[in-house]
């Protein structure tokens, strides 16, 4: 028997344990009584396997719900997720710099440090650090090594998700095929002394959308969040998922050709990427050329901050040839948000990008488009690697595999 309106795609009768948390953190069932309804389960057998999320930790008991018959009577009891029974770490690394995290399991970040990490120091020794910031991070919150259920890495490169590896990173040097998930699971267990504890890892611009996305634009079906800093990236939400394409690469348009940059050497080695020209280190470099002191897409943040005028100026231009480009991903993508972040996500940018954007695609692909600058600022990829890892950990199907090896 298929899946029918209200009911788990397992059919009536096989809703499993993971399901039922699944309809509760969702809202769609929140209790016994709708559970029944949603699963076609019986009312012993859904209470038997409550019973299981129960001693596990991870339902509690809410207030009172509605009295549904017209007769009155007792009101139902509602269930929660108990979003405090774990906590999840998270890290986001640029390329001087990082940012690390403890979250809750709704997403609230308990407290966070940053700081300078180099990614050209290599994984060793960047993970390495990571681990001491974590274990300090959750002295802070009290938090002992037991709490932690999983951990979510944002890194500047593309990502083999299956692995956790990155595949030949432009701007991440010595990092090409690097067991970050091995690394850094080691370093968590000689700092905190947290031991098997589970390591996503994902591109920076798709946990930024991801984070960004579920916080300000749930109802969005198709999502495009464009990352501008060092590099330039994209992260794609669809349908609630981040599209990935088939091996990690989708979202990679700093690597698209433009006629502009026919003699600009990009860091992947080509000449006439979009990165080469436009990204917050190529501005840098053309601030550099013209006698003002910048290195990096964070010193054009802070020229532009102040309002220079030749960094002002030169971000806009930027912002013009990436928004010739993202005619083509709004074009082809049709997303009802397209979200500039990252060091030069501001005005003069986002200025540019609207000028050729709206100059280049069609008025139909542009209709229902809002063109706006991140929420969640630095904050977004902690949130999205959070909420990447929650996702995964309570999957119907993952929750049966740790529900079995807590022998609950």
């Amino acid at each position: 028997m298929t899946g029918q309106p209200g009911r788990t795609g397992r059919g009536a009768g096989q809703a499993s344990a993971g399901d039922l948390l699944e309809l509760v953190r969702s809202g769609r069932a929140v209790t016994r009584g709708a559970l029944q309804q949603a699963t076609g389960l019986s009312r012993a057998t859904v209470g038997q396997r409550l019973d299981r999320l129960f001693r596990a930790g991870w339902l509690r008991e809410g207030a009172g719900g509605p009295v549904d018959s017209p007769l009155g009577g007792r009101p139902s009891i509602t269930l929660e997720f108990d979003d405090e029974h774990a906590v999840v770490l998270a890290a986001d690394l640029d390329t001087r710099h990082a940012r690390a995290a403890v979250l809750s399991l709704s997403g609230e970040i308990l407290t966070e440090h940053s700081g300078t990490l180099v990614i050209e120091d290599g994984p060793d020794a960047v993970l390495g650090e990571l681990g001491r910031w974590f274990a300090e991070l959750l002295v802070k919150t009290g938090h002992g090594a037991e709490a932690v259920c999983g951990v979510g890495v944002a890194v500047p490169g593309p990502v083999d998700t299956e692995t956790g590896r990155v595949v030949q990173p432009p701007i991440m040097p010595g990092w090409d095929g690097y067991d970050i998930r091995d690394r850094l699971a080691r370093a968590l267990t000689e700092h905190a002394g947290a031991a098997g504890v589970p390591v996503l890892v994902d591109n920076d611009a798709n946990l930024m959308a991801y984070g960004e996305q579920r916080t300000g634009y749930p109802a969005c079906s198709a999502f495009v969040l464009v990352k501008v800093s060092t590099g330039i990236g994209a992260g794609v939400v669809v349908d609630g998922a981040v599209f990935r394409g088939i091996d990690g690469g989708a979202g990679d348009i700093g690597h698209i050709r433009v006629p502009e940059g026919a003699e600009a050497l990009c860091r992947c080695g080509s000449y006439g990427c979009l990165a080469a020209v436009a990204s917050g280190g190529a501005v840098a470099r053309r601030l550099a050329e013209a006698g003002v002191p910048a290195a990096s897409g964070s010193d054009v943040r802070d020229l532009l901050a102040s309002g220079h005028p030749e960094a002002v100026g030169f971000a806009r231009e930027a912002g013009r040839r990436v928004g010739d480009v993202l005619a083509t991903v709004v074009t082809l993508l049709n997303p009802g948000v397209l979200m500039i972040a990252g060091d030069l996500a501001g005005t003069p940018f986002l200025t540019g990008v609207r000028e050729l954007l709206y100059q280049r695609a069609l008025p139909r692909s542009t209709a229902h488009l809002d063109v706006v600058t991140a929420k969640l600022g630095e904050r977004a990829a902690l949130v999205g690697a959070g909420a990447m890892v929650v996702e995964h950990l309570y999957a119907p199907e993952r929750v049966e595999e740790r529900l079995r090896v807590l022998g609950v």
